[in-house]
């Protein structure tokens, strides 16, 4: 199983992160298909190469090939709007109104129930640090009939999976010196 690669590979200073995705793979709070999304989405957003390999290997086991897809692509689109919606926020009022001009189909046809995909988008918020489209998500989860512990469950897959890129990225690191 591609869960119990990553946690074999992490270090003793990560035992922490390894109890934490093995507890997470058995959330109560999201159903299969949310969790597994969320696990393949975070996981792009770590821009992670063995992280994301690994957790695509067993999410084909709970996803089809069109939620993978979804996945794949909340964590592609939320990262252009991410920086664009981060740089809005910096550069102030006079770009408030700015027109993005930029392709988003994906969220209108995700592939997925709306619920799912907008919650895969905050996930991927969640890690690359937008607060306005972590809000914007966060309030269109809880307006679909969300949960907060399930928002929250999945916050708790982005930090988790952010983490585990980081320490195998450190090893990596280390190893190689």
């Amino acid at each position: 199983m591609s869960i119990e690669n990553l946690k074999s590979a992490l270090p003793a200073y990560a035992k922490d992160q390894k109890l934490n995705i093995g507890s997470l793979t058995r959330s109560t709070e999201l159903n299969e298909e949310q969790l597994w999304g969320s696990l393949v989405a975070a996981a792009a957003a770590t821009r992670n190469d063995l992280v994301l390999s690994e957790i695509l290997e067993e999410a084909r086991e709970h996803l089809s090939e069109e939620a993978v897809d979804a996945a794949l692509g909340s964590a592609t689109v939320m990262a252009m709007n991410n920086v664009a919606y981060r740089a809005k926020s910096w550069l102030g009022d006079d770009f408030a109104q700015v027109k993005f001009g930029l392709r988003m189909n994906i969220i209108a046809k995700p592939g997925v129930d709306k619920a799912t995909f907008e919650l895969w988008s905050t996930v991927v918020s969640a890690i690359n640090g937008c607060e306005h489209c972590l809000s914007a998500h966060a309030n269109t989860l809880l307006e679909e009939g969300v949960t907060k512990e399930q928002i929250w469950e999945g916050i708790k897959v982005a930090g988790v999976v952010e983490a585990v890129a980081q320490a195998l990225q450190a090893e990596a690191v280390r190893s190689a010196e």
